[in-house]
């Protein structure tokens, strides 16, 4: 008898913090770590990524962690995994180069791990499971679906593809590959949802080359073009234009730069070398006019935007826009962006720049569209599908597509977070238990996790402000020594509120000369005391309740 569990730590009904796991009798299976960027103002939170607390309990039954592509919606999470549980890692020799840059970003000895390149040909034997792997078309070059063949059949994960055909060979879909999956018996294929609304085939791009010449051809002089860096294919089409106009290239963006070398040295992204300029900061000499130049601005999310803000108020160090540029945007906003992205087309307009907004309907789609959808289906033939990858509208509209192709509904299984479906002999049972699942939030150094508590803080922080109190007693004598000094950060403006300084001084003074009568200091208890009462004098007052921080110093010591 044999037992198959699927679930998910992140990425079912949310756009990002994709974690997926397959247990085979016992074997665990981890597809994927990413994490996925807060939408809503959270305070300080750069990321969030999955509670894989699950995973920490049972890390002897893991057999690996097994990546698609190098996006950080599926590998984002992997540093801090790997910091908590050293375990194996398999992905194609791009995907691997990605992970190992954010690796040593995060100060970890690569050498520590044991990371293994696979490619589309590649096939792992494991107890009961074998795992192989078929290449996908996706904006990034490298990136694969998965194939875990099992004595029940095959479970397939697609996750993030297209079926276009105008692309280079590190893009193209192995049909081959996918034929020889779809020759077994598949019993559920795990596709991504994220396009799933939109109908008929995802756009070839071939509409984009026009458009792209065009605005080139008629652009007076320089040209400077907004990128994500983690759209490798895109910068990879601007730079074939550019040079075919005989154009040079500057590309620009801290985290571009690495991924782009990266790319460079790999040769998955290619840059004639005579066209590839190095740009020195401007000074009275150098003013980086770049006449018959491309410039890519790259960046994640945010940060495009950004740096076009920076050049059309001339305060970047490397680009200072002005009329005679012309502004190509080919980063139409995602989530979380919008506000930055209208702020930076005002900006732009308002500096009468010249901006051509490239439409999000004729660049190439990322994501399985339904035609898309619809021919893997009829490929794998699966008896099961679970959609995976997306918001829930988007699992519905996979559900949709399933139905018109003769699917009934109990062959369609949309799950949540932690969820099980479990498959007992090949036949699903009702979905009934979990697994722990849930948010973990991180900043920057992705060293600890943020509790709710510090966010409270910082949200506190945001809207009232802080209040230090800084005091020197003698423990010993039992007295005070001199004023306390009353620091407002973000609170009220000292010189206009110094009677309200004065009686916080003066509820300091009090609440500290009864905790000197007592027989033993309790330090602990002194600041909470002090914190307490001056809190509740601050919101009668003023009906605030800024951050308030005791820093009482033992002068004796």
């Amino acid at each position: 008898m044999s037992q198959i569990d699927f679930f998910a730590l992140g990425g079912l009904g949310e756009d990002g913090k994709n974690m997926y796991c397959l247990e085979v009798d016992q074997a665990i299976y981890v597809l994927d770590a990413g994490l996925k960027y807060p939408i809503e103002e959270l305070y300080g939170v750069d990321a969030i990524l999955p509670d894989y607390s699950y995973l920490v309990k049972n890390r002897s039954r893991i057999r690996g962690l097994f990546l698609s592509h190098g996006h950080e919606d599926h590998i984002g999470a992997a540093p801090k995994l790997l910091k908590e549980i050293n375990i194996p890692v398999y992905g194609t020799h791009f995907t691997l180069a990605m992970l190992k840059d954010a690796l040593k970003n995060q100060s970890m000895n690569i050498d520590d791990y044991t990371l293994n390149t696979i490619t589309k040909d590649t096939e792992l034997k494991f107890k009961n499971t074998t795992v192989s792997f078929y290449q996908t078309t996706h904006s990034i070059p490298e990136s694969v679906g998965m194939a875990f063949e099992t004595e029940d059949g095959v479970i397939v994960y697609s996750p993030d593809y297209t079926f276009d055909q105008n692309v280079h060979a590190p893009y193209k879909t192995s049909f081959e590959g996918l034929a020889k999956i779809a020759n077994k018996k598949v019993l559920a294929l795990l596709t991504e949802s994220l396009g799933a609304e939109s109908s008929g085939h995802a756009s070839t791009g071939v509409q984009l080359d026009e458009t792209i010449k065009n605005t080139f051809g008629k652009a007076p002089a320089r040209i400077v073009v907004s990128l994500f860096s983690t759209d490798i294919y895109r910068i990879q089409k601007v730079v074939d234009i550019a040079v075919e106009l005989g154009k040079t290239i500057a590309i620009i963006g801290r985290k571009a730069q690495r991924m782009v070398d990266i790319a460079l040295n790999l040769g998955v992204l290619k840059i004639p070398k005579n066209k590839l300029l190095s740009l020195k900061f401007i000074d009275e000499k150098n003013k980086n006019s770049l006449e018959n130049s491309v410039v890519l601005v790259t960046g994640d999310r945010h940060e495009p935007f950004f740096m076009l803000q920076r050049m059309v108020r001339q305060i970047d160090r490397l680009i200072h826009l002005n009329q005679t540029d012309t502004v190509v945007m080919m980063t139409p906003p995602i989530p979380g962006t919008e506000k930055i992205a209208a702020r930076t087309l005002d900006i732009l307009s308002r500096n009468d720049i010249d901006v051509k907004k490239i439409s999000r309907d004729i660049m190439p789609s990322a994501h399985a569209s339904s035609e898309d959808i619809k021919l893997l289906l009829n490929f794998m033939n699966p008896d099961y599908i679970v959609p995976v990858i997306g918001e829930f509208r988007h699992f519905y509209a996979v559900n949709q597509i399933a139905l018109q192709q003769g699917y009934k509904q109990d062959r369609i299984k949309t799950l949540e977070n932690g969820q099980i479906l479990r498959f007992k002999d090949g036949q699903p049972l009702p979905i009934s238990s979990t697994r722990k699942s849930g948010d973990v939030l991180v900043d920057g150094i992705m060293e600890s996790d943020l509790s709710d508590i510090v966010l409270k803080d910082r949200e506190i922080l945001s809207q009232d402000g802080l209040l230090l109190i800084i005091a020197h007693i003698n423990a010993k004598q039992k007295k005070m020594v001199g004023e306390p000094e009353i620091v407002s950060r973000g609170f009220v403006y000292m010189k206009e509120n110094e009677d309200l300084i004065r009686e916080t001084s003066d509820i300091y003074k009090d609440v500290a000369s009864k905790m000197l009568d007592d027989k033993r200091l309790d330090w602990k208890k002194f600041k909470e005391k002090v914190r307490e009462q001056v809190s509740k004098f601050l919101f009668r007052k003023t009906d605030r309740r800024p951050i308030v921080i005791p820093v009482i110093i033992d002068v004796n010591k």
